[in-house]
């Protein structure tokens, strides 16, 4: 992980957040926001693949990873306002922000309410609308999920979500992370996500923006990409074949790849 390195900082919206960074302080900065129900380790086998020239911070957004859990607080606008408010605690200007997933909306939302803070915008996974079938499916279970969540139900989740085979460690770490949420949390952020819609909004994002999406993706269509391509001007699609909704854990090198070039090009 080179010079990678962990800390904590007690936002002005309330939680204390756990956070890694890396990278030069006076590279081109990148905040990284999960998915849904991730933590910074998501974004792991990115980071080793970056420039030296980028300065990157990967959260663990407020009641994931080794974020304080609050009690109350869970709707993208509080996420998004975290997002923000730790721009500030780093004093950070403006952003690349990179979202994933659930990530990916919490992004949006800090382009649509603050544009001045965001540099540039990468969605990973993301769709127009985060309520589909199958994520409707998955909150009627979580209704009668049991806490602690089950270690096969957080395993079967998030090896339904990859197209891909993963490396072993890597699939189990990613598990263990999960397993840091309660089953309350587990629905809390999932309803709060479902109940977001900023499908009326997203013509007032006008940073440039690229989309990363697998062609094997199960949550999102391709035809969310496309209509997501015409709502934000100016955006670009790039479209992974054989892969799933996980883009950053499947195709590290490509994402990291393809994000450095859009850097230098945006």
């Amino acid at each position: 992980m080179g010079d990678l390195r962990f800390a904590t900082v007690r936002l002005a919206t309330g939680p204390q957040i756990h956070y890694a960074e890396q990278g030069n302080a006076d590279g081109d900065p990148i905040l990284f926001l999960h998915g849904w129900p991730d933590s910074w380790f998501s974004f792991s086998s990115i980071l080793p693949l970056l420039s030296h020239r980028v300065h990157a911070f990967v959260l663990d957004q407020r009641g994931f990873g080794d974020s304080e859990a609050l009690d109350a607080g869970y709707g993208i606008d509080e996420f998004a306002a975290d997002a923000v408010a730790f721009l500030d605690a780093v004093s950070i200007e403006r952003a690349t922000i990179v979202g994933h997933s659930f990530g990916s909306f919490v992004a949006r939302h800090v382009a649509i309410t603050n544009p001045e803070r965001v540099a540039r915008l990468v969605l990973i996974g993301t769709g127009v609308s985060a309520a589909t079938p199958v994520t409707r499916e998955v909150q009627a279970t979580l209704m009668e999920l049991p806490d602690p969540v089950p270690v096969e139900f957080a395993r079967d989740f998030q090896a339904s979500t990859a197209h891909v085979p993963l490396p072993e460690s890597f699939f189990e770490r990613i598990v263990a992370e999960s397993l840091k949420l309660a089953a309350w949390r587990w629905r809390g952020v999932l309803d709060g996500l479902l109940a977001y819609d900023d499908t009326e909004q997203l013509s007032r994002i006008v940073t440039p923006t690229l989309l990363i999406w697998g062609e094997r993706d199960v949550l999102f269509s391709r035809n969310d990409q496309d209509r997501l391509v015409t709502a934000i001007r100016g955006s670009k699609l790039l479209s992974y074949p054989e892969t799933g909704h996980c883009p950053n854990w499947e195709r590290p090198q490509r994402v990291a790849a393809d994000l450095e070039a859009f850097i230098d090009q945006s």
